[in-house]
């Protein structure tokens, strides 16, 4: 411990995360996000309905539904659009980097050595387009650290053997 030394470093210096290409989300990810939040809107107004033929006072709040229900949709789809175009992903030499986020955004970087697990997620609607989630988990969490929705399946599947590739060397 007699030649430890603990220098500062000059911040200005550090590579630049601005210079990372990142790659966009697949056009029709959007088409899965839109087809949800149709049938998540659709089960809403199925329970509207149904409230409004069997509750007595519920007639009452329909002037506020008329008003409620769109306006709801409405910022959710402005939201997730949004969101949407905000995410992102970029590999590089040692580390996986996601952005994400709609009013403040954030970036994961993971280092290829911290990760244990990739797997591959097809929803119903994302396999009926042909896209799939990587998941990518490191150490001591029961959930994955980054979701990367919306990547052509092909690429994805190259994605996972790509990190576990990763994995392998680094073991």
């Amino acid at each position: 411990m007699e030649n430890f030394t603990n220098e500062t470093i000059d911040t200005k210096n550090l590579p630049k995360m601005e210079t990372v290409v990142f790659s966009k989300l697949h056009p029709s990810y959007w088409k899965v996000v839109l087809i949800t939040l149709i049938f998540t809107f659709l089960i809403l107004a199925i329970v509207l309905i149904i409230c409004y033929f069997n509750i007595d006072d519920w007639s009452n709040f329909e002037p506020e539904i008329y008003i409620i229900y769109p306006s709801a949709l409405l910022v959710t789809v402005f939201f997730s659009r949004i969101n949407f175009i905000k995410k992102a992903f970029a590999f590089r030499n040692h580390d996986v980097l996601f952005r994400n986020g709609i009013i403040a955004t954030n970036t994961i970087v993971i280092p290829y050595n911290r990760v244990q697990h990739v797997a591959l997620h097809e929803g119903l609607v994302s396999r009926y387009f042909g896209l799939a989630t990587v998941q990518i988990y490191t150490a001591g969490g029961s959930s994955s650290d980054i979701e990367i929705p919306g990547i052509k399946k092909e690429e994805a599947e190259n994605i996972k053997q790509l990190l576990m590739l990763k994995i392998q060397k680094e073991l």
